[in-house]
């Protein structure tokens, strides 16, 4: 949960990009092939400042959870969960089932938000070709599955 005085999650404008590309940096995150993906970034913004960062990446009714990432002074304060919980929902919203990831350092913070370890091979194909799991993220990384409430998409009728 955020703490009081917590930055303000927005979906990411085109000025944000090189923000976000130090971020990535400066928490040790590829971001190769992640401004393609830019349009789908939400940031987390204290005093005109962006502290954090993540993606979901569309593959039909899966995502791939990337780039989840949250300045050094922000870690400890929520930012990290707020921005998960916030992509969650939209990846549910948008219909998606499941969120799947790829991480070397964070498999317990991810595993408290309720992923579970997984092999790559039980990931969706369509994620499995995307450029974190073919390459962009290194072999010894951990895979993991968020399973998603069913959502109704918004503006669609039941």
């Amino acid at each position: 949960m955020l703490q009081p005085n917590h930055p303000e999650i927005r979906d990411a404008s085109d000025a944000d990009w090189t923000a976000i590309a130090d971020l990535l940096t400066a928490s040790g995150l590829p971001h190769d092939g992640a401004e393609a993906h830019l349009a789908r970034f939400i940031v987390a913004e204290r005093d005109e400042r962006i502290v954090g960062c993540a993606c979901v990446e569309p593959y039909g009714d899966a995502g791939l959870l990337r780039s989840v990432a949250v300045a050094a002074s922000e870690r400890g304060r929520g930012v990290g969960e707020a921005l998960t919980a916030r992509a969650a929902e939209r990846a549910a919203t948008g219909g998606m089932t499941a969120l799947f990831l790829l991480t070397t350092t964070a498999s317990l913070f991810f595993a408290r938000l309720g992923f579970v370890v997984i092999g790559r091979d039980a990931a969706p194909a369509a994620v499995r070709g995307a450029g974190q799991f073919s390459g962009g993220c290194c072999s010894t990384a951990v895979a993991m599955r968020l399973a998603l409430p069913l959502r109704r998409r918004v503006g669609v009728r039941s």
